[in-house]
């Protein structure tokens, strides 16, 4: 596959993703008449949903990172050439924020504006720091042992830590960095998002140390003299 269908197919899932995460949040707060439960469980199964869809649709020429701490987690494990990282990030990031003006276009509001939602603290950065961990220790562990799942078990991990976590699980530097610009239910305060980064790249990082310890990666195949 090359490099630039991949890159095209990171930006267009990472878009979709955040017109996706946003898009219901809007529509769920504006019908669920101030319930917050009823807001966010709306949220929730749209956003298990997408994922699914989504890492089924461009798994096969990405990968389906939407995340930066997913591209650099794959990059340390050397399944992605370190020269890619930095392409890999680039168009999360700027489909993140594509994805955050199409969600706002389709329901009316302007294409970006700074959230005022608060969301910082202790409990807010250790919730960032566990839903990152959980989600790349989903990825490697099924991965390396039952790779078809891979899709399903990542939704299912991030449907749940919507609800586990105080912070609703954003566990992606690009979706944190486009939410903040996004003054709706799914925002969160461009002044938040730097603790939030930096919690998902500790949680990466320490569930890329201790996962693929536990989920060792088979050697390569030797060639045979025969072949």
């Amino acid at each position: 596959m090359t490099m630039a269908r991949r890159l095209a197919a990171e930006g267009l899932g990472t878009a979709m993703l955040l017109a996706v995460v946003v898009g219901s949040g809007i529509m769920a707060e504006r019908l669920a008449g101030g319930n917050v439960a009823i807001a966010l469980l709306a949220n929730t199964l749209a956003t298990g949903a997408g994922l699914v869809a989504l890492i089924l649709m461009f798994g096969t020429i990405s990968g389906a990172h939407f995340n930066p701490a997913v591209t650099l987690s794959a990059a340390w494990q050397k399944e992605l050439p370190r020269a890619e990282v930095l392409p890999y990030i680039a168009v999360q990031v700027a489909g993140a924020f594509a994805g955050v003006a199409a969600a706002h276009g389709m329901f009316g509001e302007a294409l970006f504006f700074a959230s005022g939602h608060v969301r910082t603290g202790p409990s807010q950065w250790w919730s960032e720091f566990v839903a990152t961990f959980g989600l790349i220790g989903v990825i490697i562990g099924c991965s390396r042992s039952r790779p078809s799942v891979t899709p399903f078990a990542v939704a299912a991990y991030i449907t749940a830590a919507y609800w586990f976590t105080a912070s609703t699980s954003f566990a992606n530097p690009a979706v944190t960095l486009a939410r903040s610009a996004s003054n709706t239910f799914a925002g969160i305060r461009p002044a938040d998002a730097p603790g939030f980064i930096l919690a998902q790249l500790a949680g990466a990082t320490a569930a890329t140390l201790l996962f693929c310890w536990l989920y060792p990666a088979r050697p390569a195949a030797v060639p045979s003299s025969a072949d």
